[in-house]
């Protein structure tokens, strides 16, 4: 059974940073593609970032220079570190991997850029 746990979410002053984690279960996040998206209120979910198996990384136009997608193998977790926190950055942001054809989503972690 895949899982994905989402944590670090919270109320971040514009500018500031936020760390999200992404603790999968079920699955070596070292072996699949995993990726972090976003949905904002009353839009529909929209690609963050990505990191393959074999480290590479990709990354929405939006978040190019701000946002970093790593992983970290021992403790079978993804992260997303971001910076420069906007007011547009508001959103709840998921962890996605897939698994011979299925996505599996976390649940989802809530992120307020707000002063």
């Amino acid at each position: 059974q895949v899982q994905l746990v989402e944590s670090g979410g919270g109320l971040v002053h514009p500018g500031g940073p936020l760390r999200l984690s992404c603790a999968a279960s079920g699955i070596s996040v070292s072996r699949y593609t995993m990726g972090w998206y976003q949905q904002a209120p009353g839009k529909q979910r929209e690609f963050v970032a990505t990191i393959t198996s074999s480290g590479n990384t990709n990354y929405a136009d939006s978040v190019k220079g701000r946002f970093t997608i790593s992983r970290d193998n021992a403790k079978n977790t993804v992260y997303l570190q971001m910076n420069s926190l906007k007011p547009e950055d508001t959103a709840v942001y998921f962890c996605v991997t897939s698994v011979v054809g299925r996505t599996y989503w976390g649940q989802g972690t809530q992120v307020t850029v707000s002063s």
